[in-house]
């Protein structure tokens, strides 16, 4: 019985020891892992402050003024100049002379529809009614007009019937003499810019938008350059955006000044100091270049004609030039009519003539203002605008 109960609690004591066990190392294995060493975590500088070294300071050896050697002054010091923008190259314009004629080939490509169609039909072997409404209605397409149309069919008739027979060579010499006839010959078509009692000769030029006002001035510029004048460009068109530049850049190549003034300034005021200074700077000719108003505005129309007051206060205008676009053929009529009652036209410039086959747009617009067809623009080029001859436009027409 003894040894029994020796047993057990020898039993006893073995479980709970082991259960002690058991419970220990559970204990172990749940405790977190002990909390690393703090890092040793060193202070930023202090920033430094108005007046501080951004360094901390060092012993350097220092020296007196006496001590620094100074430079003696014999050796020059070098100073960049600022970089100032190259001046554009001056150009030398072609020379004006028999520029038409040169211009010929170019012409006569565009035009050959209409002195070929006359000659086409004037060649025919019997010239009835029916012919003579075509002769009609080819010069009426050109845009000869209705009158000057009806007086050169009348002459043709009357000289084909006298002639009796047509060679080609009678034919073209016949239908030379009477388009120049129409055209005129006598007309002063020289662009008035020397005036014998004063300088410098004053110039405006005026048109609708969109005819090529502005590029024909900066041309036109061009051809007086080309003829020895000096010239001053006066960029009174200040409501289209960079009109001024535009101008500016067309003067700059034949070494031209622009007189400019702000955006959508007052026009009057920038054609009077263009004259101002041109009288100051002793140059030869001012031209002019003015809005491209539209002739049914009647407020900017009468604007055009403060400017032409302004100016005159200076000295009378010498020359009032009128661009017209050939292609706009009769609706250019309306626009020169118009034109003509607010500022007294001397002179037309017909531009982009040589896209188009309605050269009789030169008769037209003669016979309704009642003054000459001076410069004719052939193309894009800068040399392009040439003064008009009548005979080299003739021949242009019908071709040789």
């Amino acid at each position: 019985m003894e040894t029994v109960i020796l047993a057990v609690v020898i039993a006893v004591v073995v479980l709970a020891a082991l259960g002690g066990l058991v419970v220990g190392s559970r204990r172990r294995k749940s405790l977190p892992p002990p909390p690393p060493a703090a890092p040793d975590i060193t202070a930023p500088p202090a920033e430094p402050h108005v007046g501080d070294e951004a360094e901390t300071p060092r012993d350097e050896p220092r020296r007196t003024i006496e001590e620094v050697d100074l430079p003696d002054g014999s050796a020059p010091v070098v100073v960049e100049e600022p970089l100032v923008p190259e001046a554009p190259a001056i150009e030398i314009p072609e020379p004006t002379a028999g520029r038409l004629v040169r211009l010929r080939a170019r012409l006569s490509r565009s035009q050959n529809a209409l002195g070929k169609g006359l000659l086409t039909l004037l060649s025919r072997e019997h010239l009835d009614d029916e012919t003579w409404e075509e002769i009609e209605d080819t010069l009426l397409t050109a845009d000869v007009g209705v009158q000057p149309t009806t007086e050169l069919v009348d002459r043709l008739r009357e000289r084909v019937k006298v002639l009796g027979t047509r060679t080609p060579d009678e034919l073209r010499g016949l239908l030379r003499e009477e388009l120049l006839k129409l055209v005129g010959t006598d007309a002063d078509r020289t662009v008035k810019t020397e005036p014998e009692d004063r300088k410098p000769g004053i110039v405006m030029v005026v048109g609708v938008n969109g005819t090529g006002k502005t590029t024909t001035t900066g041309k036109l510029a061009r051809v007086l350059v080309a003829d020895g004048r000096t010239v001053v460009l006066g960029a009174a068109d200040t409501f289209r955006a960079a009109a001024a530049d535009q101008l500016q850049t067309w003067g700059e190549r034949v070494g031209a000044y622009t007189v400019r003034g702000p955006e959508a300034g007052d026009p009057a005021s920038v054609a009077f100091d263009a004259v101002k200074e041109g009288k100051e700077m002793g140059v030869d000719v001012v031209l002019i270049d003015t809005a491209g108003r539209l002739h049914t505005k009647t407020g900017l129309m009468d604007e055009l004609g403060k400017v032409k007051r302004v100016v005159e206060k200076h000295a009378p205008l010498d020359e009032v030039l009128l661009v017209l676009d050939a292609t706009t053929g009769q609706n250019g009529l309306v626009q020169a009519r118009v034109f003509a009652e607010v500022v007294d036209i001397t002179g037309i410039v017909l531009t982009k003539l040589d896209g188009t086959a309605k050269g009789g747009i030169v008769v037209a617009v003669q016979r309704e203002l009642g003054v000459p067809v001076k410069l004719i623009g052939l193309g894009e080029g800068a040399d392009d605008l040439a003064p008009f001859e009548p005979e080299a436009f003739v021949d242009a027409l019908i071709g040789d």
